[in-house]
Formats: C-alpha cells, sequence, structure tokens
C-alpha cells in the first residue's frame, strides 16, 4: 500500500487541473445557490471538498475510456467531459440536460464521452464497472473501466464481490474511493471494523493506495500508473483518496447533529483547489495570472450556464414513457414462425429435439453469429452447466467466453449490466431462479431502467436465464416462479417457453434483441420432446400460441400447465367440452390481444397458472378481460392456482401445491356448467 506523495507537475497539467477543479467548485457552488431558490426541484448532492480527485483521475482518460459514478457525481460528470450547462439544466428539469430531465442530481448519463452513469444506489457503479473491464477483456482493447465511489459503499457487498471478480479475471478496472468520512451521516471510523480502505485491497489480491484525497498532484501521478497498469492488461488497482465533504450530505439537510463546524471549517483550511493554486505558483511564479484568468472566465461561464440552463426548454410529456425499451419489429412484421402451435401431433415430421438441446443448440448457433455473446455462471465452463446448458461450448470457445464465476450473484448480475453498457451480449446462467433474488436490486434498479435513463443513449443486451417451477421434491429454494415480479417491472422482458420450439425461437429473438430478458424455464420441461425446425428462426416477444383451437372455452396457461391442460383436452372432448388453449409464452410483453379474440369466439376464461394468484399473471388477464372484453362473457372469469405458500420438500406435500389434472377438468366443467 502506498502513500507517497509526487509533485513538480508540467504548466499545462496545473492549468488543466487548476481548471477543472474551479469549474466543478463554482458549478457546485452554482447549483446549491439554485437549490435554495428552488430551481433544483430534487436532491442535490455537491462535490465541494472533493475536487482534486475526478480531475487527477479523467485527465488519463479518453473518450473511450469509461467512468461509473454514485449520486455524488457531478465532479465525475464535468470531469468526464460534460459541460456545465448540461449538468445546470439536468437538475433544473429541462430538456437539454445531460439525461434530458429524467435523472437529476443522482443520475447523470454521457455515454457519448464515457460518463455511463451515475446512481443513487450505494455500489452497484462498483460491478459495471467491472463489467466494463470484461467486455475490454473480450474485445482484447486498451480501455478500462473506472469506478468512483464512496466511503459507505466499501462496507456493501457490491465492493467485495466487484474486487474480487476484478481480481481473479484480472480485468482492466480502477477503483477510486473517495473517503469523504461520512456515510450520509453515519462516521466512517464507526461503521467499519477496518478503519482504512486502501489496505483492503492485497486481500483480493490488488495493489492499493492510500492518498490524501485533498493532494492532486499525487493523485495524478498515482492515478496515472493505475490506468497504465490496467491498459498494459496487469489487472485492477484500488486507490483510497481520504478527504472531506465541505457542504451538507445533500442541500438542505441539516449538518450539524453528527459533526462539529470547527470540524468542517478546519477542513475547509485544506481546500484542494487552494492547494494546488499555491503548488503550481511555487512551481511556476508567472503561473499566478494565468490561474487569475481562469478564475475570472470559469465565473463568467458558469453565469452563463446557470442563465442558458433557466431559460431552456422542459421536457415534452409526451416522451415521459419513451426509450422503456428498444425499437422492435412489430409481430406482423417480424420473421415468419414455421410452426404456428406449441404442441403439434405426434405425427409431426419435424426434427425432435428436447427442451434443453434446443436451448443449447441456440446458444451454440448464436456464440458462432456473434463473437461478443459470453455466458456467466457457476459451473458452466468446463462443466457444462448443471442442466447442461453449455456442454462442449467450452471447448469450442474458450474460458473468457465460458467463464465459471464464484457464488456471487449480485457480482456477475451486476458486471453483466456494465459488459451490456458497454457493447457485449453477456448471458447469465444463474441456475434455479431463487438463487438471482440476491441481484434483484442490480435487475430492477440497474438493469431494467438503465435504458430509460439514459434516453435510449445506452442500450441493454443481456439474457439471464434460469430454471422455475414445482418438482424433484427441491424444496422452497429450488422450486420459485418469479415471472409474476418480474412482469412488473418496466423495461424487463420476461420469456417462459413451454416447448423445444417456443425455447429456441424465444431465446433466439432474445439474443438478437438489444432489450434485458429473463427467460425462465420449466425444471420439469428440460427434457421434454418436440419439433424444433433446423432453419434459422425467432418467434416476438408478445405474440401468444394458440395451442389448440376451440369453441366453448378459452383457457390461458404458462408453462407446465400448458402441457397438463393439453393432455387432459381429449378426454373433455369426448364430453363435448371443446377447449381452446392458449400460451402466452411471454408474460412481459403480454398478448392480451390474442386472448381477447379468444374470448370473444368462447365467452368463457379460465387462466390456470403453478405460481400462487395473488398479484400474478392470472389476475393480470382476468381484470384486462374484465375491462375489455365484458360483453363477450358468457360467464364469470375464473383462475386455479398453486397454492399461496412456500414450496415444501416431501413429494405428498409438494403435489398439493399443484393444480391436478382432475382439478384442472374440474374447473373446465364447472365453467362451461355456468
Amino acid at each position: 500500500m502506498a502513500t507517497t506523495s509526487r509533485s513538480s507537475l508540467s504548466e499545462q497539467v496545473y492549468l488543466d487541473l487548476y481548471r477543472m477543479m474551479t469549474t466543478i467548485r463554482l458549478t457546485e457552488e452554482q447549483l446549491a445557490e439554485s437549490h435554495q431558490q428552488g430551481l433544483v426541484h430534487g436532491a442535490c448532492h455537491t462535490y465541494v471538498g472533493e475536487e482534486a480527485i475526478a480531475p487527477s483521475v479523467c485527465a488519463h482518460l479518453s473518450t473511450d475510456d469509461v467512468v461509473f459514478s454514485t449520486h455524488r457525481g457531478h465532479g465525475h460528470a464535468l470531469s468526464k467531459g460534460v459541460s456545465s450547462q448540461q449538468l445546470i439544466a439536468e437538475l433544473y428539469g429541462r430538456a437539454e440536460g445531460i439525461s434530458q430531465g429524467r435523472g437529476g442530481s443522482m443520475h447523470l448519463f454521457a455515454p457519448e464521452v464515457g460518463l455511463m452513469g451515475t446512481s443513487g444506489i450505494v455500489g452497484p457503479c462498483i460491478l459495471q464497472a467491472v463489467g466494463a473491464g470484461y467486455t475490454f477483456k473480450l474485445a482484447r482493447s486498451k480501455n478500462i473501466g473506472v469506478a468512483f465511489f464512496g466511503d459507505g459503499a466499501v462496507n456493501n457487498g457490491a465492493f467485495h464481490e466487484g474486487l474480487n471478480l476484478a481480481s481473479i479475471w484480472d480485468l482492466p478496472v480502477v477503483f477510486i474511493c473517495e473517503n469523504n468520512q461520512f456515510a450520509t451521516e453515519v462516521p466512517f471510523e464507526t461503521s467499519s471494523g477496518n478503519s482504512s480502505v486502501g489496505n483492503r485491497g492485497p486481500a483480493y489480491g490488488i495493489p492499493s493506495h492510500e492518498l490524501d484525497g485533498n493532494d492532486a498532484e499525487t493523485i495524478y501521478s498515482v492515478a496515472a500508473e493505475a490506468i497504465q497498469r490496467a491498459r498494459d492488461g496487469d489487472g485492477p488497482t484500488l486507490i483510497e483518496c481520504k478527504t472531506y465533504r465541505t457542504r451538507a450530505h445533500a442541500e438542505g439537510m441539516s449538518d450539524f447533529t453528527y459533526r462539529t463546524r470547527e470540524e468542517v471549517d478546519a477542513w475547509k483550511k485544506r481546500c484542494p483547489i487552494t492547494r494546488l493554486r499555491s503548488a503550481a505558483i511555487a512551481a511556476y511564479p508567472d503561473l499566478e495570472k494565468e490561474l487569475d484568468a481562469i478564475d475570472n472566465e470559469i465565473s463568467a461561464s458558469v453565469a452563463s450556464a446557470h442563465k442558458a440552463a433557466e431559460s431552456a426548454d422542459w421536457p415534452d410529456p409526451a416522451t415521459v414513457n419513451n426509450h422503456i425499451y428498444t425499437a422492435v419489429a412489430d409481430p406482423t412484421t417480424a420473421r415468419e414462425e414455421p410452426l404456428r402451435h406449441g404442441i403439434p401431433s405426434e405425427t409431426d415430421n419435424t426434427r425432435q429435439l428436447t427442451y434443453m438441446a434446443a436451448t443449447h443448440e441456440c446458444l451454440s448457433e448464436m456464440m458462432e453469429e456473434d463473437p461478443l455473446i459470453f455466458v456467466l455462471g457457476e459451473g458452466i465452463g468446463a462443466r457444462g452447466g448443471n442442466f447442461n446448458t453449455t456442454t462442449g461450448l467450452y471447448d469450442l470457445h474458450g474460458a473468457i467466453r465460458l467463464c465459471d464465476t464464484p457464488i456471487s450473484e449480485r457480482g456477475f448480475v451486476g458486471l453483466g449490466c456494465g459488459a451490456a453498457m458497454t457493447g457485449s451480449r453477456p448471458v447469465i446462467d444463474f441456475m434455479f431462479a431463487d438463487f438471482i433474488l440476491d441481484a434483484v436490486g442490480e435487475l430492477v434498479n440497474q438493469i431494467a431502467k438503465m435504458q430509460y435513463m439514459s434516453s435510449g443513449r445506452l442500450k441493454m443486451p443481456i439474457l439471464l436465464r434460469g430454471c422455475v417451477g414445482i418438482g424433484h421434491s427441491a424444496a422452497t429454494h429450488h422450486s420459485g416462479n418469479y415471472y409474476p415480479m418480474y412482469s412488473q417491472v418496466p423495461g424487463l422482458r420476461v420469456i417462459v417457453p413451454s416447448t423445444p420450439y417456443d425455447a429456441k425461437g424465444l431465446m433466439k429473438t432474445a439474443l438478437r434483441c438489444n432489450d434485458p430478458v429473463i427467460m425462465l424455464e420449466h425444471r420439469e420441461l428440460l427434457g421434454v420432446k418436440g419439433p424444433v425446425p433446423e432453419e434459422d428462426y425467432e418467434i416476438p416477444f408478445g405474440v401468444a400460441s394458440v395451442v389448440r383451437e376451440g369453441s366453448d372455452v378459452t383457457v390461458v396457461a404458462l408453462a407446465r400447465m400448458v402441457h397438463e391442460v393439453y393432455a387432459v383436452t381429449e378426454q373433455l372432448a369426448s364430453e363435448g367440452i371443446d377447449v381452446e388453449l392458449i400460451d402466452p409464452r411471454t408474460t412481459s410483453p403480454l398478448d392480451t390481444d390474442t386472448i381477447l379474440q379468444s374470448v370473444g369466439k368462447t365467452g368463457r376464461l379460465l387462466v390456470i397458472d403453478e405460481a400462487y394468484g395473488p398479484c400474478g399473471i392470472g389476475a393480470e388477464i382476468l381484470a384486462t378481460v374484465a375491462d375489455r372484453g365484458f360483453d363477450d362473457l358468457d360467464a364469470p372469469l375464473r383462475r386455479l392456482n398453486g397454492l399461496f405458500t412456500p414450496i415444501p420438500y416431501s413429494p405428498t406435500l409438494e403435489s398439493a401445491v399443484v393444480p391436478h389434472p382432475d382439478q384442472i377438468m374440474h374447473a373446465i366443467r364447472e365453467l362451461v356448467a355456468e
């Protein structure tokens, strides 16, 4: 762990650092004043007191190097090339703001200059920078990822998982901890068993530095070495910069309930800008007039930026739901499906594959097609995955594209987010859907929202796949059905295939689109065989399959329940009950139009779902039909769900949770009789 001081920079470096540090200070002071005037409509977290750090690091970065930041990100944005006017306009909520008014103080995006986003959640920036490093390693580029974060983040799991992943794969990442002594209002010394961040790197095999965060000269020199080390392929570096924010955690918050005025005043006297100015003049006395000129220039520039931002246009309310998803082909113009029904007859002559073989074939074909596809997961490398999802692909594509991970779900999901943001296409194989619950924050707050918050400038081509479903006495931590939960999240696409044909076609669409897709695969269906054409095909999202046409009752079912319902339709037909069976195939988007058309024909609707009922997909379908198809109904809307319970282990208990064929037939008979 190094703490050495460096000095005597060139004249131009002194001038450049001073210019940027002054820009940050005066912009922040303007924003603090504007907050008091009501021009800033939400939070405002300033970088005052910490100005030595971001300019000294970002001075070594190109536009193609990427920065991921935290809620106190104004200084990082300005240092990476964002203008004061863009930043101020964003906090004023204007259309010309850096995030077009979608983000405010904590959510700043400018991928065009390599600012990949700041986050109101502590920690994800660390994992995303690691993901960028993975993209650069995969692409064999010389670019690097940089994560800026505060001392509060180092007690978060993202810090530990991120540093470990960066270390084991020697990724080109630099971690910058801006230790300003307080995580909001909690002193770092009372929240950490180890009060040094700089000495934590060696625990992960990472070189570390513990620096005076107000010393721009030293930070500049150390950052130069760390960044070059990353470019050279020698792996990550951790740099702790001990500094202090001399304004409140956020403007308008009380400041002296957890620290004293005397402490703040003492740190103000250690102002990093004053310190750099003195060092520059000591080294080059003739610079004083140029530094004065910079002061005047920046003061005028920030005043002009404020005036322009205040008069800028507000965003058009009609654009509020733009960029939730990327533009995709309309289902009516998408590639035509060679098969129309989910469960063809036994006499179908099309090639037969198991569900798992179909998805394996899809992944194999797509990895050949797109060299930026890589797979992360536990045991998916040489072993081939717990369900043979990647068998043999390791021998073809190697360890970088088939990468075994630690048991670190939040870590590698967050990594996948950063990788997708920077141009690669990760496939996260999480084995069981229950496991990824450790990473729900990365899914919901980061992956799902990234395209929206960046106003469509960032894409999120990531596929997350794993098993759901009850069976095999897997008990409660390996049996969950989570498609209702994820289908509530704007920005995610959720696919739940029931056949080998659907699994391959939907997966291929997922691997060619730029939206995040969660593919939930019922474990009991992995060995099911069905026809899968040899020719290339895709199944568009939001297009249901009419598995069986009928005239008496519409039954909507998902995953395993599609097969359970289909199996009893002939028995019901012999009783004079003609069932129309619909498989939505995707729960977000949900094809309610096909369901409504069917109900218009049959007049009756029953939804059968293995997942429990409250707040489920069935409730959404029934509510939509009640709203838009009520006049077509000849009987009450019905649903049959699994029991509202965690999944038990014993076969007799487990069996009692899931709808059975006799229950399915009874529910259909009862509805038709009404």
